[in-house]
């Protein structure tokens, strides 16, 4: 793929949309200039080009080049190579994806892009199973007609490592029953972690999935069980919060399937994600959900949920 080919094609923004709900996902390739294969999110990418001069700055974590300015903003620049741990010839990283994610604008030196695929994400598997020393950087892995495997990163992390977790300080308690308690569901590490910080500051009791497909299976039994127990859902899940990015199933069909069961009536679902265009925030409102915050912003999150929680 040639790079203005790239382009036109992360531009088709609106036929990405209608992906919604479909169980698809658009993945960008990319190499390290290793054998090796990687991918992201073609919805976190907003263009590829050659790598512009970049400006060195003292202090810089490992990884984090230097700055650059991107029609008229300044930004920093990773090289992904030195994160995965990757013994890469020097002189790679002549191209450069612009990554828009959580709020920020990132570019990511990769040593070539190669094709945009589109798979189902019943293909993207979590990846306990693979045996790698990135294992903690890399959030999903794809199966390829051929045989190859396709790395997914985890893009919270690399934020996380590069310039590390944002401090969650001033969130007062909601006012809730003692039992009330969300469910929630990210693919993350980082992203659980800091979600479960925040309902820990809010004060309440929280259960969690990792895909969309563990989430969706463990709300059925609690549904059934509530049912058995001539109890409604909502007594034991006040709100359900998911990824719109998930291995197996993705945020935008779960919520459809919560959606569609008259059992979860009145337990709202909250979109929580770190693809906060417009585009995203009407795919999420197309399958139904009451609400669409980015990551990660605690305090945002916090006062997303706290209306939808209290009693």
């Amino acid at each position: 793929m040639n790079l203005v080919e790239s382009k036109n094609l992360l531009d088709s923004v609106d036929a990405r949309t209608r992906l919604a709900g479909s169980n698809k996902m658009e993945i960008l390739l990319f190499s390290l200039g290793t054998r090796e294969i990687f991918g992201i999110n073609v919805f976190k990418v907003r263009e590829v080009g050659r790598t512009p001069h970049i400006t060195k700055t003292p202090n810089m974590p490992r990884g984090v080049e230097g700055l650059i300015s991107l029609r008229g903003n300044v930004i920093p620049v990773l090289s992904l190579a030195p994160f995965l741990q990757l013994d890469t010839q020097p002189g790679r990283g002549k191209t450069m994806m612009v990554a828009e994610y959580s709020k920020r604008t990132l570019g990511f030196l990769v040593h070539d892009v190669d094709r945009i695929i589109r798979v189902d994400w019943e293909r993207v598997k979590a990846p306990e199973s693979v045996l790698s020393a990135n294992q903690g950087l890399i959030t999903a892995v794809i199966e390829l007609d051929g045989g190859g495997l396709v790395s997914i990163l985890d893009v919270e992390q690399i934020l996380a490592n590069a310039f590390g977790e944002a401090m969650i300080i001033d969130i007062p308690p909601a006012r809730v029953d003692p039992d009330t308690s969300v469910f929630f569901v990210d693919d993350s590490i980082v992203a659980r972690r800091k979600i479960s910080e925040v309902l820990d500051k809010l004060g309440v009791r929280h259960k969690h999935a990792t895909n969309g497909m563990e989430a969706w299976t463990r709300l059925q039994g609690l549904a059934a069980h509530a049912s058995q127990m001539g109890r409604n859902i909502r007594d034991d899940v006040r709100l359900i919060l998911v990824d719109a990015e998930m291995p197996e199933m993705d945020g935008y069909v779960l919520t459809k399937n919560i959606k569609s069961d008259p059992r979860f009536d009145g337990v709202p679902v909250v979109m929580h994600s770190s693809l906060s265009s417009e585009a995203n925030r009407a795919m999420g409102k197309s399958v139904g959900v009451d609400a669409y915050v980015a990551k990660f912003d605690a305090e945002a999150l916090a006062d997303t949920l706290r209306p939808l929680i209290e009693r």
